[in-house]
């Protein structure tokens, strides 16, 4: 066909979480519940890891970064998931899924590279607390977290621009509640093989450098811990390593079936819920797993609440 005979895409139609009528309003109060509570949490995370002077280590200046990529992740999402449960046309204009796609690319590359450097930080404490300080510095947190930020960007923007370079042409409805790469290469009219070797070198790239520095940090820790005496001291260390692993776990089992599976056998429905998990469940689940089960987060909550002046 000619492409004269085209018609450019112009909107998109987000399909959302599901098609029937009568889940969309239970539906809305439940992903509200779902951001209202990964809004406080976070914030609540990144407010006392910031004014509270007995939480200014790196530990928790990384859990503070953690807290807003979360909080990023989630308002890229989950504002434009909520008002489509409320309308019957689920349009979202051509820049607007792109910048929607940049904005979660950003966001998730951070995560999966903060989880990694939240690793190592737990690595170096546990197994060489007397050079922590030295090693995790001030101006090495600094480095680590900018690095992230900037690589993160640059990933977004070649990624988003191979996607939106292509021709999207008739059909322009996403299979999906967000604008998002595997959809979109669904529909579009063109050559798709250099996006998606582009997608896939990234997320597996990523995923694979993160997940190793990942596993490297926790298998040595685990030793430093086998050889703590105490049998309280090592269940305490276990139970603070099986709360980070499961996050960790969850984020990137997530990850790895959405994004490292055959085109051919991608299933959009398992997809959506793998979707729900990582961008709406795991933000609102991290707060809590992270820092508010933590007993100097619980206490620095506790001064806060009883005096906010003397923050």
């Amino acid at each position: 066909m000619a492409n004269e005979n085209f018609t450019r895409v112009t909107e998109f139609i987000l399909t959302g979480v599901s098609e029937r009528p009568d889940l969309q309003i239970p539906l809305f109060f439940v992903f509200l519940v779902i951001y209202g509570l990964t809004v406080t949490g976070n914030l609540s995370i990144i407010t006392l890891t910031r004014v509270d002077s007995r939480l200014q280590t790196p530990m928790y200046f990384f859990l503070r970064h953690l807290a807003i990529i979360n909080l990023g992740n989630s308002t890229v999402i989950a504002p434009k998931m909520l008002i489509n449960f409320l309308v019957k046309k689920r349009s979202t204009s051509y820049y607007e899924c792109a910048i929607q796609l940049g904005g979660f690319l950003v966001f998730i590359v951070a995560e999966v590279l903060m989880l990694a450097v939240m690793a190592y930080d737990r690595y170096v404490a546990i197994c060489n607390p007397l050079l922590y300080m030295a090693v995790m510095s001030r101006r090495i947190c600094l480095l680590l977290v900018s690095l992230t930020y900037l690589y993160s960007f640059c990933t977004s923007i070649v990624t988003s621009s191979s996607v939106f370079c292509m021709t999207y042409c008739s059909s322009n409805v996403i299979n999906h509640f967000y604008c998002d790469t595997v959809p979109l290469l669904a529909l579009s009219c063109s050559d798709t093989s250099v996006p998606e070797a582009i997608i896939y070198i990234s997320a597996s790239t990523n995923l694979v450098s993160s997940m190793i520095t990942v596993v490297a940090s926790y298998f040595n820790i685990v030793l430093s811990i086998l050889r703590i005496r105490s049998s309280e001291g090592r269940k305490r260390a276990f139970s603070t390593c099986t709360s980070h692993m499961t996050a960790v776990s969850v984020f990137y089992g997530t990850l790895l079936f959405m994004y490292l599976q055959p085109q051919t056998s991608h299933s959009m429905g398992a997809a959506k819920m793998a979707s729900v998990f990582y961008t709406l469940v795991i933000p609102m689940l991290n707060p809590m797993i992270y820092s508010l089960r933590n007993k100097d987060v619980k206490a620095a909550l506790k001064r806060f609440i009883r005096n906010p002046c003397c923050f």
